[in-house]
């Protein structure tokens, strides 16, 4: 019984990794270009041009709960407000990229 249950939950842990979709790593070097191309006309330096008090910067990152890569991929995909969707203009990837650099530059140097 032992063994059958043995195999039973290796057979599961094999079938588990091999389906699983691999996450693709992000990459904040790829993001600042696609970020320079596609948003910095209107977040230059972390700013937002439109919405004054809702900049990149980390404060209001965390302020407004834009301080995950999932809630700035969900606010850059599917646009809000005064910001378009980029759904459809940019790949996943490149979101997830973007998603890299934002959080990285609010992190690490804050825009500076």
């Amino acid at each position: 019984m032992k063994k059958v249950i043995s195999v039973l939950l290796l057979a599961i842990a094999i079938l588990t990794f091999a389906f699983n979709r691999p996450a693709l790593a992000s990459d904040a070097v790829k993001g600042a270009k696609i970020f320079n191309a596609n948003c910095a006309s209107c977040h230059a330096g972390g700013k937002n041009l439109v919405q004054a008090q809702k900049s990149l910067k980390k404060d209001a990152l965390d302020k407004y709960a834009m301080n995950s890569s999932e809630a700035i991929i969900a606010q850059v995909t599917n646009g809000k407000n005064a910001m378009p969707a980029f759904k459809g203009r940019l790949q996943p990837q490149q979101i997830e990229d973007v998603a890299a650099y934002v959080l990285d530059e609010a992190n690490n140097k804050d825009w500076k």
